[in-house]
């Protein structure tokens, strides 16, 4: 199984390097349109490989998505510790009552105890 996922990852490589190398023309990369551009002080912009452009808007794409999610199941996250914090304490009261003598405190039992 570990040799499927190294070739699953060498392949992923291989596909990336392809692509970077069959996009490695330049291409100017500008903050803001040209009609916005008088507006603002400056507009700079930047000559990058295109698939440096590429693999940049995958990346950020998926960060903003995992921070996205995260913020999205912070609920989900307080829900599972406010129940993991309710199931120690009861697991706690469990072990408590176990260790105790239940005889000794429960009328019915010593009654029955000593009727026989």
């Amino acid at each position: 199984m570990r040799y499927i996922r190294y070739a699953c990852i060498a392949l992923f490589a291989l596909a990336l390097v392809l692509i970077a190398l069959a996009n490695r023309g330049m291409v100017t990369l500008r903050v803001l349109p040209d009609e916005l551009s008088g507006f603002a002080a400056l507009n700079p912009t930047y000559d990058l490989p295109l698939f440096v452009v590429i693999f940049g808007g995958i990346l950020s794409g998926l960060i903003l998505g995992f921070i996205w999610e995260w913020i999205r199941e912070a609920g989900e996250r307080a829900a599972a510790a406010r129940q993991a914090r309710e199931l120690a304490s009861l697991r706690a009261e469990v072990a408590r009552l176990k260790k105790k003598d239940t005889r000794e405190h429960d009328e019915v039992l010593a009654l029955l105890d000593e009727a026989g």
